[in-house]
C-alpha cells in the first residue's frame, strides 16, 4: 500500500513539473506584445507607459501622404494602443483631431472589455506630412490611413473590431465606414455633425429657438448682446490681453475680427459644452453687470484665445476640411440689431492662412448622408438632446439594418450610451456587445440584461466633453 503512494505521489509531481514546463515553454514561445507590433513594417516604438492590466504603447506608423500614389512621399502616423489580451475585440477610436497620449479607454472599450488603437488624425502635428500638401486632407486619405492600421494591426488583434468617436471622431468613423464597410464588425459615432447641404443651416436656428428654457436663453442673448454693445472698452481690454500674451490676427484679419467671432460663438459654445442647470454661472442682469463679470463669462465659455494665430493654428486642419468638404453651421442672431453685429458668422476659410488654398466640394457630404441611409449596418449614432451639432444629423433610410440613432434626454456635446433612457441604453449596450462578439447569453436571451463588462475606472474612462477652445465639433 506504502508503495502504491509512492508510486501516486511521484507520478503526480512529474505530471506537475511536465505542466509547469508546458506552460512555460508555451509562455515563451508566444513573441511579447511589443515585439510583435514593432515587427510590422513601419511600425515604431515612441514611448510605453505603464497601466494596471494593460500595456500601453505610444507608436509612429508609416504612411503614404496620398494613399492614390503611395510611391510619391510618405509621413509618420501617431497612434497609440491599449493593449488588454489578443483575445479580446478591438476599437479603433479617432477624435478626429490631435491623439492623446495618456491612457484612456472610450465607452466603447469599456463596454466590451477590450483593447484600443487611438490614431491621431492626418495633418494634425506632429502627424503632418512635410511639406504639407494640403490637397491630400480630405475624408477619403483619411480613412485609408484608418484602413492600412486596421490591415497591420487585424493579424494581431484577430478578435472583432468596432469604430467609434465623438464629434469630428463620429464623422470620421461614419466615414471610415462609408469608404472601407468591410473592415468594421460595428460603429458606434458619438455626438457626429452631418451637414449635407452647407448653404442650408436653418435646423441650427430652430435649435436656438427652443434649447433649453426660456429663462436661460434670453439670460444668454442678453449677455451676448452685451458684449457689442460694450466692444469699445472690452476691445481695449483684450488689446490688452492679446499684447500680455504676445497673441496676433493676422490669419483672421484684425482684433475686432476676433472679437466679434469669440462673442459670437458664446450662447452655442455654452450649449455645446453646459447643462442647463449651469445657467445660474451666467450674468442674471447683462444691462447692470460689470465689464469683468461680461469679459469673465464669455471668456469661461468661448475663450478669447480662439482666434488668435496662436489658437487657429492647432486647428488649420480642421478649419481647411470645413471649407472644403465638412461644411459649417451658419446661424442668424434676431435678438441682437443689425448694427452690432459687423462681420456675422464669419466661414472657414477666415481661419486658414490665405497660403493654403481651398475649394469646397459640395458632394461629400452627401455622397456620406446617402449611403448611411442605403448601406448602414451596425451602426449606432448617439446625439445629446441639448448639442447644437445634433441639429443636423445623421439619419437611417430604408437600406440600413441593425442600426439606430438615439437622443440623451438633457445631455450636451459629451452625449453617450450610458445618459441615454434605460431601454435604449440596455438595447445600445447590447447590440455593442453582439457586434464585437462578446454578448453573454444571458445578454442574448435578454437585451435589457446588457451590462458594460469592464468596471469603471476613473482614471481610464474618459466621460467628460473633449472640450475645444473654440466652436469646432
Amino acid at each position: 500500500m506504502r508503495k502504491a503512494l509512492r508510486w501516486l505521489l511521484a507520478l503526480t509531481v512529474f505530471i506537475g513539473t511536465l505542466s509547469t514546463a508546458g506552460a512555460a515553454t508555451a509562455a515563451q514561445s508566444e513573441p511579447d506584445i511589443k515585439d510583435r507590433l514593432l515587427a510590422i513594417p513601419g511600425m515604431s516604438l515612441v514611448q510605453e507607459k505603464p497601466y494596471p492590466g494593460y500595456r500601453y504603447f505610444v507608436l509612429n506608423f508609416t504612411q503614404p501622404v496620398d494613399h492614390r500614389h503611395p510611391s510619391k512621399g510618405t509621413f509618420q502616423q501617431r497612434i497609440t494602443v491599449l493593449h488588454k489580451d489578443t483575445s479580446r475585440p478591438t476599437v479603433f477610436y479617432t477624435g478626429g483631431y490631435n491623439v492623446s497620449t495618456t491612457p484612456s479607454r472610450r465607452e466603447p472599450t469599456q463596454i466590451v472589455d477590450g483593447n484600443q488603437v487611438s490614431l491621431e488624425y492626418r495633418f494634425f502635428t506632429p502627424s503632418r506630412p512635410a511639406p504639407a500638401d494640403w490637397s491630400k486632407l480630405d475624408i477619403w486619405q483619411a480613412a485609408s490611413d484608418q484602413h492600412r492600421v486596421y490591415q497591420a494591426l487585424k493579424p494581431i488583434y484577430s478578435a472583432n473590431w468596432l469604430a467609434t468617436g465623438g464629434s469630428k471622431g463620429g464623422m470620421t468613423a461614419t466615414y471610415f465606414e462609408r469608404f472601407y464597410p468591410s473592415d468594421m464588425d460595428g460603429v458606434v459615432a458619438y455626438v457626429a455633425p452631418n451637414d449635407v447641404v452647407n448653404k442650408e443651416d436653418s435646423a441650427y436656428d430652430r435649435f436656438f429657438a427652443g434649447v433649453g428654457t426660456k429663462e436661460c436663453r434670453d439670460r444668454l442673448n442678453a449677455v451676448q448682446r452685451e458684449a457689442l454693445v460694450r466692444r469699445e472698452p472690452l476691445e481695449k481690454r483684450y488689446a490688452q490681453y492679446a499684447a500680455d500674451n504676445g497673441y496676433t490676427f493676422d490669419t483672421i484679419g484684425g482684433l475686432d475680427k476676433a472679437y466679434e467671432a469669440v462673442v459670437l460663438d458664446y450662447v452655442w459654445g455654452f450649449w455645446q459644452y453646459s447643462l442647463l442647470k449651469d445657467c445660474g454661472t451666467i450674468p442674471a442682469d447683462a444691462a447692470t453687470a460689470t465689464d469683468d463679470a461680461i469679459w469673465d463669462s464669455v471668456d469661461a465659455i468661448s475663450g478669447f484665445s480662439a482666434y488668435t494665430d496662436q489658437g487657429l493654428e492647432t486647428y488649420t486642419p480642421y478649419y481647411y476640411q470645413a471649407g472644403t468638404q465638412l461644411g459649417a453651421p451658419t446661424i442668424h442672431f434676431p435678438y441682437i440689431e443689425k448694427k452690432l453685429i459687423r462681420y456675422g458668422y464669419q466661414p472657414p476659410r477666415n481661419f486658414v492662412p490665405r497660403s493654403i488654398p481651398m475649394r469646397f466640394q459640395p458632394d461629400a457630404m452627401r455622397d456620406v448622408d446617402t449611403w448611411v441611409r442605403q448601406h448602414a449596418r451596425h451602426m449606432l449614432f448617439v446625439y445629446g438632446e441639448n448639442d447644437p451639432w445634433g441639429s443636423e444629423r445623421f439619419r437611417l433610410g430604408a437600406g440600413s439594418r441593425d442600426s439606430y440613432v438615439f437622443t440623451a434626454p438633457g445631455m450636451n456635446h459629451g452625449a453617450n450610451v450610458a445618459g441615454l433612457v434605460p431601454d435604449q441604453k440596455a438595447l445600445a449596450t447590447a447590440r455593442i456587445l453582439e457586434w464585437a462578439g462578446v454578448a453573454p447569453a444571458a445578454v442574448k436571451a435578454d437585451p435589457s440584461a446588457a451590462r458594460p463588462l469592464a468596471r469603471h475606472d476613473a482614471r481610464l474612462d474618459v466621460r467628460d466633453v473633449e472640450r475645444e477652445p473654440a466652436l469646432r465639433p
